[in-house]
């Protein structure tokens, strides 16, 4: 079909945040009275789950340190259970293994949890924390652990296949998917408000826009005219100008090249999602050399879409000048922006830390490109808010594929013009307002306390492993 020239509701990207708007905006609609899918059209310069979302390694979990990030996962992890089937959602559960340093910090996730009504057993001592894994995996040999979360829920899904079972709910439910469309400005008026978006292909008139654009937010947010730099109050009540709204992050993901069913519990049974963080030294297994002796986190799962057992580790953030990034090839497709032999080396050196099974087993690591980039924050968090007065912007900080339930109050947002309690911590203005999230003693970007709160320090104070 031909490109529409005017809609209610244009959404620009066929990601996660995109397609979840899509069709719950469409089902919302049509309960309260107020349309349905026909007022919706998305669109994307490729297609449905060609970004981010469609090479994600899926995990769902609820495992964050910040009150506001827990209660949105417990949301999400909600609607992936509403149709876990069509999802290619595995309920499998994930679990947090950490470190003495982490304990504190894991112990009052483990509180919140409890709080909410999120189900999950917290072990605590490292003799009894060996005697929990060994329970699960009779290999278990990762040392210097004294804390174990298990949630119950959570787990993982398919990557492409959730997205076009996305899809296909929306178009059912009536919105019109566009792929190889590709938006080259916005038109506003003179309040400031967009009145059309411009494309390859010609105008579209829209009321109201929803960007969800993962890894190309920057872009749009160009694109817009926003501001490059913001205001940061700090938690001394210092406050930072020009502090860059952007930074590029390099993921840290791949595929070790055995059965994803080497992966079973002692019982045969499918195991959670595994994230292990750990101060002890990481030893090569391929010649007993010093990889790292500072803290160190991974994450693994079985994955039947792979072939194999997909995982990754903390990313790493891309020094180059935002303004000069290419994000363009993505993923695998790039030919910067992609793990090479050295994350292969430690990924799987710890895999073989923690688990017998997987010594001897870093020549299997798929030799195929994988990975990606991520457009994170000033503080590694989503930012969930209107700009230009009718532009709804979802940057997701690269915390996109699991939060599959923003799209529905994003879509409740719009359709009703009632602000959503779980959204609210998200908005722009937290930043000017001093109003950030806590961190913890997490190696990823989105906890770490080593982390700065803004950009304003070198990218090389960083806690990268």
């Amino acid at each position: 079909m031909g490109l529409p020239t005017q809609t209610r509701y244009l959404i620009i990207g066929a990601g996660i945040h995109g397609l979840s708007t899509a069709y719950h905006l469409a089902v919302e609609l049509k309960a309260s009275g107020k349309g349905d899918g026909r007022d919706i059209l998305v669109i994307d310069k490729s297609g449905v789950a060609s970004g981010a979302s469609g090479i994600a390694c899926g995990v769902v979990r609820n495992n964050y340190f910040q009150p506001a990030m827990r209660e949105l996962m417990a949301h999400s992890v909600d609607v992936w259970e509403a149709d876990a089937q069509a999802y290619h959602y595995h309920a499998v559960g994930y679990m947090q293994i950490s470190p003495e340093s982490m304990h504190e910090d894991v112990a009052s996730i483990a509180q919140q949890q409890k709080d909410i009504g999120y189900e999950s057993d917290f072990i605590e001592g490292e003799a009894d924390c060996m005697t929990y894994m060994k329970g699960l995996f009779d290999d278990w040999q990762a040392r210097d652990i004294t804390s174990v979360l298990h949630e119950k829920r959570g787990g993982y899904a398919n990557n492409a296949r959730a997205m076009h079972a996305l899809a296909k709910k929306a178009t059912d439910a009536g919105v019109t998917i566009l792929g190889g469309v590709t938006v080259r400005a916005f038109e506003k008026d003179a309040s400031g408000a967009v009145t059309a978006v411009v494309t390859d292909q010609g105008n579209i008139q829209a009321d109201h826009i929803v960007i969800g654009a993962g890894p190309w937010a920057k872009q749009f947010w160009d694109m817009l005219e926003l501001e490059s730099t913001t205001q940061i109050k700090g938690p001394d009540g210092t406050i930072h100008t020009d502090v860059p709204m952007w930074i590029y992050w390099s993921l840290q993901e791949g595929t070790l090249g055995v059965e994803p069913d080497m992966l079973k519990t002692n019982a045969g049974a499918m195991p959670p999602v595994i994230h292990v963080d750990s101060n002890a030294t990481l030893y090569s297994d391929v010649d007993g050399s010093v990889i790292t002796d500072k803290m160190w986190g991974i994450y693994y799962k079985p994955d039947f879409n792979f072939g194999g057992i997909q995982g990754g580790a903390a990313p790493f953030p891309i020094q180059t000048d935002p303004n000069q990034v290419a994000v363009d090839p993505y993923g695998p497709a790039s030919p910067e922006f992609i793990v090479g032999d050295d994350f292969a080396h430690m990924w799987v050196s710890a895999l073989a830390h923690c688990q017998k099974r997987f010594e001897g087993h870093v020549p299997k690591f798929k030799q195929e490109p994988s990975g990606g980039i991520g457009a994170f924050t000033p503080d590694s968090f989503p930012v969930f808010d209107t700009f230009c007065q009718n532009v709804y912007f979802l940057a997701d900080s690269n915390h996109g594929y699991k939060m599959i339930g923003v799209g529905k109050l994003v879509a409740e947002e719009l359709v009703h013009a009632r602000p959503s309690a779980l959204l609210e911590p998200f908005r722009f203005s937290r930043y000017a307002a001093g109003q950030l999230h806590p961190t913890s003693s997490s190696p990823f970007p989105w906890s770490s306390r080593d982390k700065p709160v803004t950009h304003i320090l070198p990218v090389s104070s960083f806690n990268v492993e």
